[in-house]
């Protein structure tokens, strides 16, 4: 089935291609670019909790390193930390890893290297974005997200993917492109949903409302708001499945 529906998304993209690349190309053009948040790459949530800091990375694109508020403490990093640090009552010593417009395989070559020197308890990779509008192929998706997942389980950190989010919600983005983008993404979900089951790793829904409040200002990356009921949606997946008893 999944095959067929990705024929069937190649069909449909080349019937409508003389509409679709000249507005993507557009829309490229006159988006707002907005850069990531500012403060350092790492840090420590929940100080003031007893025990031992459970050790957090998250590895990713735009949305790792902030980008649509102003500071990282305010961003899925910085809240997710302090989010896992009052469900597991411990602290949580976090670090972002991550590159605007970055893909997968781009972050298997420049990102995973910066981070395989320092030991981890809980590694959740954020991508998907820049993999569905750059049309990167199934495989090489799989293939990239895989082979980072299994350098860092070799580690010893557990794994967990942040589903990829929901392209079709993007308001920065034309209708026409929206529905192509947002099929594309479910393409690539379902991917990343196999492989997180055969590699025993946790598969996490983006649960998030995507109404103007929850968006920036350039339509396309969270606000202070969404990325907080994104990190408390992800915290309240997350705690069940990470040791949170030091």
């Amino acid at each position: 089935m999944s095959v067929w529906r990705t024929y069937a998304w190649w069909l449909g993209l080349a019937l409508l291609a003389p509409i679709a690349l000249p507005l993507a190309v557009r829309t490229r053009r006159n988006t707002l670019r907005l850069p990531p948040a500012a403060g350092l790459l790492c840090g420590l949530a929940g100080e003031d909790l007893p025990g031992k800091p459970l050790r957090l990375l998250l590895l990713g694109e735009s949305t790792v390193v902030g980008v649509g508020v102003e500071e990282l403490h305010a961003a899925l990093v910085g809240q997710l930390a302090a989010a896992l640090a009052v469900r597991c009552g411990r602290p949580v010593a976090w670090r972002a890893c991550g590159e605007n417009g970055i893909r997968a395989a781009q972050a298997h070559e420049r990102l995973l290297p910066q981070v395989l020197d320092q030991p981890f308890d809980l590694a959740l990779l954020v991508f998907g974005v820049n993999d569905t509008t750059r049309l990167t192929s199934l495989l090489r998706w799989e293939t990239a997200l895989g082979s980072m997942a299994q350098a860092l389980t070799a580690r010893g950190a557990q794994v967990a993917f942040s589903s990829v989010p929901p392209l079709q919600h993007f308001t920065a983005l034309p209708w026409l492109l929206r529905r192509l983008l947002g099929m594309r993404a479910g393409l690539l979900d379902a991917r990343l949903q196999q492989l997180a089951a055969r590699l025993g790793a946790g598969h996490h829904r983006v649960e998030l409302e995507f109404a103007p409040e929850y968006l920036a200002r350039d339509g396309y990356h969270p606000s202070c708001l969404g990325y907080r009921v994104w990190a408390e949606g992800l915290a309240a997946s997350l705690a069940p499945a990470v040791r949170c008893v030091p």
